[in-house]
């Protein structure tokens, strides 16, 4: 599920996070998830990344980036987003298409405000 929101919103959401998962294909179709540090530049994010993430960015630009929970029952904050790689450099430029904060849903949960069968919500609006 991923839902579409304002760069500023998701900008601001990205900094109650520590780090995230950057997840790309590999050639053979199977994923490649690393660890990264995602910094804002302008209305994207550049990422260090390895050679091989940065080929697999270069081949499948389609890619997520998946923050963890800062807390124990806390929300995953889950972005889309089209990569630019420069692979001599191994970096990838990261474009937000959609967010979603997402967890598992507790038993007897009925759904979201969203739908999710799971207890997903949209990015909350960055406030005044």
């Amino acid at each position: 599920m991923s839902i579409p929101v304002a760069i500023p919103d998701l900008e601001v959401a990205t900094r109650r996070y520590r780090w995230a998962y950057l997840l790309t294909v590999r050639d053979d179709m199977r994923p490649h998830i690393v660890a990264v540090n995602p910094e804002w530049v302008d209305d994207a994010m550049v990422i260090e990344v390895g050679g091989g993430t940065a080929r697999n960015a270069a081949a499948r630009s389609v890619v997520t980036l998946c923050y963890p929970p800062v807390d124990d029952g806390g929300y995953s904050l889950i972005v889309d987003g089209d990569a630019t790689a420069d692979v001599d450099r191994s970096t990838v430029r990261f474009a937000p298409t959609g967010a979603v904060l997402h967890r598992p849903a507790a038993p007897g949960f009925g759904g979201s405000s969203t739908g999710c069968g799971n207890d997903c919500e949209p990015v909350p609006p960055a406030g005044p």
